[in-house]
């Protein structure tokens, strides 16, 4: 993507270009030719278009049918939604000072669209009219969930509302819109402006020797002498991890748990308690309890009694385990360095000592077999020999960043099932963490099938001058967990846009990226991918052992760190609360589950993204429950095949296929012939 200033005249003709359909291979998005400053024009004009499509609806003289109505809704604004997509997966992997103004500009536009469409009357009517007849409609299993969703759409978020309260519903979603612009644009801050120099080669005593390496090229590239640790992932967890020096252990602990918590022009608590507040204000408004029991209505979990049911059932025997294990690696760092009370700035640390003695593994003898060109090609063959799907690189499709990778997805017949992007390695303008996204969804519109583009981003180690990028087997399991959600995205094969892919209910949505990550413990399939990147061996049986023997080591305090987080964006959503203190608010919540003593300096509140950024707000459960789904799921491959070709096309054609267009237990049992049984989860996790 092109930072060059465009004249008046240029932004005119390339706003043409934006809102019509792309002169590009398969209509892929031309960032060859974007500028920075052509996305708030482009916006404005997609906003423009999608009024007149739906005063094009709302003034059809015509009486209401699903066709001219339901459908026509559907497809409104599909120029303003490729644009926008665009732009905000832009905002989250290559961003900048002027995208984020823009960002915060366009907000405010976009609120208020989204406000206008669902609070206009004369709209609402006529969808209402539709949905009174349904049962004397001859509609599809999908028109009818279409048709439920824009109801619900509408009738759920203010449109039986007074004109008072639609008013303040207005206010409301705007300020939400940029307040969560806001707390991820502080935490982004915050992980760019801090960094651990050091200068003494015995600070660096335990490092593994890749890390250095790294840590040196990030030093030379900012001018410096020495070695630059930094809170992206790649450079904090292997310093937490085997950084033998205690204090600068602590140091970049505190510094990472206090991203947003300064007290600074990037702090996050007044926003965690603004949107806290509006977020219940606004479900009161609508007619329900609190935002979870707004928000779980259109879940599986249903209600947030159910959700608290299941995380302190999974709780109560997560707990004894989490306790045993904390004694015993408390007793470990006693014994190994007369440690008498482990810290946060110790868990990583001595969970890899101790991880080495019982199962004599750790990740520097496991990386030389994860290159990540490598893992990728083995997450491709496993595709291809599941659901037949052919990955080819390509070069003549734009890209955003030189690190990303460009794929043509085929299937067994050499039809194009998708575009693939993969962005693996961080850099300044790209958020933390790791996520799938699209560019452009799956649907058929004048029976013309389009097929979807979608994107993995990760935040893995670059290569080195010395080594290609060697992966930890955690990072390994990420890569296939983004590569499922990614599977989910590219099978879709539904007629409408809303419905396609991963556009299912939130605690559905994890079960193709979790059920993927079993793979990765399977020789069979580690005997595609795990070859060593120097010799080419393939991952001796040995360490293939090893990691099964090991997969559920300290799986009781890592459930109850997951169960933590589950239940602090319950305590936040679950019922109207005021927040004096965010720190205080968050030590309550994690009582029952706290292990470490607290650090004062630290807050995590401010920079959990996941609920106050992104999309899971009263779902972060979703993790554990999609646990249960995808343990009973594998049970399944296991039972008869790791690549059982009639297990794999029930999985796509019941599931990866399908998105949202039924419900998802309806979906599973198709799948599955029965609803999960979380017996396999807990005997997975070895708490059974």
């Amino acid at each position: 993507m092109r930072y060059k200033t465009k004249k008046i005249d240029e932004i005119h003709n390339f706003m043409k270009i934006l809102t019509n359909k792309f002169n590009t291979k398969h209509d892929t998005a031309p960032f060859n030719t974007i500028a920075i400053e052509d996305f708030a024009p482009a916006i404005a004009e997609g906003i423009k278009i999608t009024r007149s499509e739906i005063d094009s609806i709302v003034n059809n003289p015509e009486n209401p049918t699903f066709e001219n109505t339901i459908e026509a809704l559907e497809y409104a604004g599909s120029t303003l939604d490729r644009i926008t997509s665009i732009f905000f997966n832009l905002n989250s992997a290559e961003t900048n000072d002027e995208m984020q103004k823009i960002a915060q500009e366009v907000s405010p536009s976009l609120t208020e669209l989204g406000n206008d469409i669902t609070l206009n009357k004369i709209l609402f009517e006529r969808i209402k009219t539709v949905y009174d007849q349904k049962d004397s409609l001859a509609l599809t299993t999908e028109q009818v969930t279409l048709l439920d969703k824009k109801f619900k759409g509408f009738s759920r978020n203010g449109a039986l509302l007074a004109e008072d309260k639609k008013e303040r519903l207005r206010e409301i979603d705007t300020q939400l819109a940029k307040l969560k612009l806001t707390f991820g644009e502080n935490v982004l801050a915050e992980t760019n402006n801090y960094e651990l120099h050091l200068t003494n080669e015995s600070d660096l005593k335990g490092l593994p020797e890749d890390t250095i390496e790294t840590a040196r090229s990030l030093a030379k590239s900012k001018g410096k002498e020495g070695w630059i640790f930094t809170l992206d992932y790649p450079s904090y967890s292997p310093f937490v991890t085997y950084a033998d020096n205690r204090e600068l252990r602590k140091e970049i602990t505190i510094a990472y748990g206090k991203k947003a918590f300064h007290n600074n022009e990037f702090d996050n608590q007044e926003n965690v308690k603004k949107i806290v507040s509006l977020r219940h204000e606004r479900a009161i408004l609508l007619g329900y309890e609190s935002h979870a029991h707004f928000v779980l209505e259109e879940r599986m979990a249903q209600n947030p009694d159910k959700v608290k049911s299941f995380l302190n059932d999974l709780l109560l025997k997560a707990k004894p385990a989490s306790e045993r294990e904390f004694t015993q690696l408390t007793a470990f760092a006693k014994k190994m360095d007369g440690i008498d009370q482990l810290e946060k700035w110790d868990g990583a640390y001595y969970s890899e000592k101790l991880k080495q003695e019982l199962f004599n593994l750790d990740d520097e003898k496991l990386k030389p077999y994860f290159e990540l060109q490598k893992v990728q090609a083995g997450a491709f063959e496993i595709a291809n020999r599941l659901f037949g799907l052919t990955f080819t690189e390509v070069f003549d499709i734009d890209k955003y960043h030189e690190d990303v990778h460009t794929f043509e997805v085929t299937d067994e017949k050499g039809d194009l099932v998708a575009v693939f992007y993969s962005d693996y390695f961080p850099r300044k303008g790209k958020r933390n963490g790791a996520w799938m996204t699209s560019y452009k969804s799956q649907f058929v519109k004048e029976s013309k099938q389009e097929r979807p583009h979608v994107s993995i981003v990760c935040n893995f180690t670059k290569p080195t001058e010395t080594k290609p990028s060697l992966l930890t087997f955690n990072e390994v399991t990420t890569l296939f967990h983004e590569f499922g959600h990614a599977l989910h995205g590219m099978l879709a094969n539904t007629t409408y846009p809303s419905l396609s892919g991963t556009s299912v209910y939130w605690d559905f949505v994890e079960l193709p990226s979790q059920v993927m990550e079993n793979w990765c413990y399977e020789p069979e399939a580690l005997a595609l991918f795990a070859k060593h990147y120097e010799t080419g061996e393939v991952i001796p049986q040995e360490y293939v052992d090893k990691i099964k023997e090991s997969a559920s080591f300290l799986e009781g305090m890592a459930t109850l760190r997951q169960l933590s987080f589950g239940l602090l964006d319950m305590e936040y959503h679950g019922k109207p609360v005021t927040v004096e203190s965010v720190k205080e608010f968050e030590k309550r919540a994690f009582e029952n589950t706290a292990l470490y003593p607290d650090v004062a300096e630290n807050c995590m509140s401010v920079s959990f993204s996941h609920i106050f950024q992104g999309g899971y707000s009263s779902g972060y459960y979703s993790y554990k429950w999609a646990e249960v789904l995808d343990a009973d799921a594998f049970a399944y491959f296991q039972e008869n095949g790791l690549f059982d070709k009639e297990v794999a096309k029930k999985f796509k054609d019941n599931v990866l296929s399908q998105g949202g267009t039924d419900h998802p237990m309806t979906l599973y049992k198709k799948f599955r012939g029965q609803e999960p049984k979380p017996e396999a989860l807990l005997k997975r996790a070895g708490l059974l």
